[in-house]
C-alpha cells in the first residue's frame, strides 16, 4: 500500500499554496503498477487534482478511502479478491461522497450492470484518452452519474437494472412523503427515459426541444430529492406513476 498526502515536501517545485479546497482529492486503485504510474503522471499535471494515495487491491483501497476521504476513486473492476464490484460497494458505503470511476478492459454488460448497482458514477474502458479521462473526473466531481447514460442507451441493461432496483428498498419505509407531484409532462419524460430513450430522443419523440427535456429533467430530480435519471426513474415506478419497461 502506498500513499502520498500531497504536502508540499512530496513535491517538486516548492510549497503549493492553492486552496486545497479548491482541488480534488484522488485515490488511484489498480493492481498493475505501471499502470498506476501512468495514470499518476497524467493527472498530476493537472493544477487542479491531487492524487491523496495509491492501492494495489480491494482492502487497502477500502482502508485507504476511509481514511483519505478521496473526492474520486479511479478503480480497476478486475481487481483480485474481494474485487472491484465489492470494494466499489464497501467504499461506497462508508465514504458516500467519493465519485467512483470504474475501469473495464471492454465493455461488458454484466459489469456495467453489477458497477451501478454499487454505486459507481462512471464506467469507462482503460484505453481512454488521457484529456477524455480529465473531462470525467471533473464532471464525476461536479456530481454528474454518466454511467446512467451508458446505462439508458443499452435498453437489455436498463431492464435489468429498473427491475432489480424496484425490488430494494431504495428510499426505505419512513421516506418523505412528495409534496410536489409531478405534472403529466414530467411523468411523460420519466416514462420515455425508462424506455431507454436520451435526452434528444425523448425531445424528438415529445416535439420539444432537448433544453425543455434537460430543464424537466431539472425540476423532477428537485421535486423527488434524488440524485440523477436511475433514482428518479425508479421512484417513479415504485409510486405507480410509470410502467416497468418490457423485455
Amino acid at each position: 500500500m502506498e500513499q502520498d498526502y500531497g504536502g508540499p515536501d512530496r513535491r517538486r517545485g516548492g510549497p503549493d499554496r492553492r486552496n486545497p479546497e479548491q482541488r480534488t482529492k484522488i485515490l488511484l486503485v489498480d493492481d498493475h503498477a505501471l499502470f498506476r504510474v501512468g495514470m499518476r503522471q497524467t493527472l498530476e499535471a493537472e493544477s487542479d487534482f491531487d492524487i491523496v494515495g495509491e492501492a494495489e487491491d480491494g482492502r487497502d483501497a477500502f482502508t485507504m478511502a476511509v481514511e483519505l476521504t478521496p473526492d474520486i476513486v479511479l478503480l480497476d473492476l478486475s481487481l483480485p479478491a474481494p474485487g472491484g464490484i465489492e470494494t466499489t460497494q464497501r467504499v461506497k458505503r462508508e465514504v458516500p461522497s467519493a465519485g467512483i470511476i470504474a475501469f473495464a478492459v471492454a465493455e461488458d454488460e454484466d459489469q456495467l450492470f453489477e458497477a451501478i448497482k454499487a454505486g459507481a458514477a462512471a464506467f469507462i474502458l482503460k484505453d481512454i484518452s488521457p484529456e477524455d479521462l480529465v473531462t470525467i473526473i471533473r464532471r464525476v466531481r461536479a456530481g454528474e452519474y454518466l454511467i446512467n447514460d451508458k446505462v439508458f442507451s443499452r435498453p437489455s441493461v436498463a431492464s435489468r437494472v429498473l427491475k432489480e432496483f424496484r425490488e430494494l428498498a431504495v428510499y426505505g419505509q419512513e421516506a418523505a412523503p412528495i409534496f410536489a407531484p409531478l405534472s403529466p409532462r414530467e411523468v411523460e419524460i420519466l416514462d420515455n427515459i425508462a424506455k431507454g430513450m436520451t435526452n434528444k430522443q425523448v425531445a424528438y419523440a415529445l416535439t420539444i426541444s432537448e433544453q425543455t427535456v434537460k430543464n424537466h429533467m431539472s425540476s423532477i430530480l428537485r421535486k423527488l430529492s434524488v440524485n440523477d435519471r436511475t433514482q428518479a426513474v425508479v421512484y417513479a415506478m415504485k409510486q405507480g406513476w410509470i410502467r416497468i419497461p418490457e423485455d
